[in-house]
């Protein structure tokens, strides 16, 4: 069972800070989509890239199926290309596929434009996994 204290520390504790992307939104679209032709994206800032803590025979099946054991949270979504996120939204992703140039989080659906600074962080699958909206 997932605790508060978990999922606090998770969005409001301590991580490694990231750079994320320090241009404008327009130069951010544009590099995704020369980078993801055809491919939803979503801006988001204050966000929060997730690693996965898994043992290795489940980091090995993850793998195995092409995905890497990490999602990511945003506190904020700027903008959805798809609009199924409206903007100032939180959000959180499904597994990553890749993670490109310090600030292009890639999933199956969606690449997650990181626009701003953010922190990674580690955390179980329960707890990253435990947000879901309502």
């Amino acid at each position: 069972m997932v605790t508060l204290e978990e999922v606090a520390q998770l969005l409001y504790g301590a991580g490694e800070e990231m750079a994320g992307w320090q241009g404008t939104q327009d130069e951010l679209i544009a590099l995704a989509s020369k980078a993801f032709p055809g491919k939803a994206f979503c801006v988001v800032r204050q966000w929060i890239l997730i690693d996965l803590t898994v043992n290795p025979d489940e980091k090995e099946k993850l793998t195995g199926i092409g995905l890497l054991p990490a999602t990511l949270y945003a506190h904020e979504v700027v903008l959805d290309s798809r609009n199924r996120f409206q903007s100032g939204m939180w959000v959180r992703s499904n597994f990553g596929v890749s993670f490109s140039q310090g600030y292009m989080f890639e999933t199956k659906s969606t690449v997650y434009l990181l626009w701003g600074s953010g922190h990674r962080k580690e955390a179980s699958v329960a707890t990253a996994f435990s947000m879901k909206a309502a």
